[in-house]
């Protein structure tokens, strides 16, 4: 198991340190050794980010963090957009053992003010671009004293630029490892913290991290990676491994927003040797028209990762027809209390699979947690003493990610499969589950199937009331084109369901709506939409 290996080896790769006998990781080196080379460029804008501009902004923010009074375990939120400023900011945090927490440009005001909170945060920084939302925290926030804003200032905030030059470019003289707080999505219920403890205060801030061997080990990552980074930095995957692309000296390409045509555009300018996606962008691009989808050269592409979401069988074969055998797929949660992974030949094999556990054992369990059989869908659960977690201030919540009888396994309250070959299928989340008369109807089958049909641009199937059965299953459709919402098409879309499925999993309805709620990352909202035929219409995304 990697991840358990390489944690066991955390004492021996300390005293290496101490003695220089291991390469180290960091920007710092960087700044050194190629002080000139992009850490990372601004996709759209072509603003370009220098290993030495980095550093020493970072320092600045270090800086700045100490003589605004925050010490070691102290926390931080960033409240912005994709903006040349976000690595700094998590730069200048991690080298100064401070907690940095990012959340959603998407979320409300006291959305943002319940994490801000739930972390302890004691600085805040934002952008005028988000200057709606972000005039009304401090108000929400008394107990914050420190506001920093970019561009024209909000009521309450300090200007960032000015603040961050006034500081010295030198390290500060007390320097240790800080780590990213981040929060799950929310898709099912308030946002969950995950708090891991700091490494001691000795511990070198540029020591290698388990998912900084990950990437070099699984992904092939190195000071030659040119990294495309489609998605907001505010979720834990497009951070995570921008902020490793940087370690290990290579560069990131960042989008501010995501269009499909400009990724393909972003590939080709920049020559891009990995990436990262989530399957609804495949969708999109996929649906570009043939002749925009040829035009650009994406032959630079090495490694095409994606996660966040099971990605549709038809929508992989498309992709993988397009690409190439590129691309690799994960399974894992902001928890970290597990890894599955798999990659193109093996799902040629495996179709559907996310892989095999690289971190942690799976177990498949029933609602009493017995192990069910291979083949029999249950929760999914991770075992290993080195990877639990607990959600910040929720011990009731920590406690259901815990299996009744065996504490060191948890779950993200996923549920899936394995074959007899221990490769693990999503089959839903237990949340969403769907029982109709009795039997269980995991709707992400059915989206599979309708997603792929040429008048849909997004799909979410869900348990609607029904008097006999319960639940009867409803499919809500955002179409490609609004004008074709309408009774002919809701019915072609059932009849095309049942054409591939039993009709018990397919929807008996169908609705339209302009957009889905679906997070940037690839998440969608599915609780917002049930609750609306549920009778609980006041939900929000947090």
């Amino acid at each position: 198991m990697l991840f358990i290996e390489y944690s066991r080896k955390d004492s021996r790769m300390r005293e290496k340190a101490k003695t220089g006998s291991c390469r180290m990781y960091h920007i710092r080196h960087h700044a050194k050794q190629t002080p000139d080379k992009p850490a990372y460029i601004m996709a759209a804008s072509g603003a370009e980010i220098s290993y030495k501009q980095l550093e020493v902004r970072s320092n600045q923010l270090a800086h700045l963090l100490r003589r605004q009074g925050l010490k070691r375990g102290d926390g931080i939120l960033v409240f912005m957009e994709n903006t040349p400023e976000f690595f700094e900011i998590c730069w200048g945090a991690q080298r100064s053992g401070i907690y940095f927490t990012a959340v959603s440009s998407r979320l409300t005001a006291p959305e943002i003010a319940y994490i801000a909170k739930d972390c302890d945060a004691k600085m805040v920084f934002s952008s005028e671009a988000l200057a709606a939302q972000a005039k009304e925290l401090p108000a929400l926030l008394p107990q914050i004293k420190h506001w920093y804003m970019l561009g024209e200032l909000a009521q309450g905030y300090q200007p960032y630029h000015a603040a961050r030059d006034g500081c010295p470019s030198e390290p500060i003289a007390d320097e240790c490892m800080g780590l990213e707080m981040l929060y799950s999505s929310g898709t099912t219920g308030r946002p969950k913290g995950i708090r891991r403890p700091l490494p001691p205060p000795e511990t070198p801030i540029d020591e290698e991290n388990i998912l900084l061997t990950l990437v070099k080990l699984l992904y092939g990552m190195n000071e030659q990676t040119i990294y495309l980074s489609p998605a907001p930095l505010y979720h834990a995957a497009p951070l995570r491994y921008s902020l490793s692309v940087q370690q290990l000296g290579g560069t990131c390409i960042v989008m501010e927003q995501f269009d499909p045509e400009q990724a393909l555009q972003a590939i080709e300018r920049y020559k891009t040797t990995h990436s990262q996606w989530v399957p609804t962008m495949f969708v999109r691009m996929l649906k570009l028209p043939p002749e925009v989808r040829k035009k650009y050269d994406i032959s630079s592409m090495k490694i095409a990762i994606h996660a966040a979401a099971p990605c549709p069988i038809a929508i992989k074969e498309q992709m993988l027809d397009w690409w190439g055998d590129i691309i690799y797929e994960y399974y894992a949660g902001s928890e970290g209390n597990g890894f599955c992974a798999i990659d193109s030949p093996a799902w040629r094999e495996h179709k559907g699979s996310v892989g095999k556990a690289l971190a942690g054992v799976l177990h498949i369990c029933d609602d009493s947690g017995k192990e069910v059989a291979a083949g029999e869908p249950g929760t999914i659960y991770f075992e290993s003493e080195d990877l639990t977690f607990a959600y910040h201030k929720d011990e009731e919540r920590t406690a259901q990610s815990r299996h009744p009888a065996h504490k060191t396994w948890t779950t993200l309250g996923d549920v899936g499969y394995m074959d007899e070959e221990g490769y693990l299928y999503l089959t839903d989340r237990k949340a969403f589950m769907i029982i109709s008369g009795g039997v269980n109807v995991y709707p992400q089958e059915a989206e599979n199937i309708l997603i792929t049909h040429p008048k849909v641009a997004d799909v979410a199937v869900i348990g609607v009331p029904n008097e006999e059965y319960g639940e009867e299953v409803k499919a809500v459709v955002q179409p490609m084109r609004w004008q074709d919402a309408g009774d002919a098409l809701a019915q072609e879309l059932i009849e095309f369901c049942k054409s591939h499925l039993s009709s018990i999993k397919c929807p008996r309805s169908v609705d339209f709506d302009k957009e889905l709620p679906r997070h940037p990352t690839g998440k969608l909202y599915k609780r917002l939409i049930r609750d609306k035929y549920w009778g609980q219409r006041d939900s929000k995304i947090v």
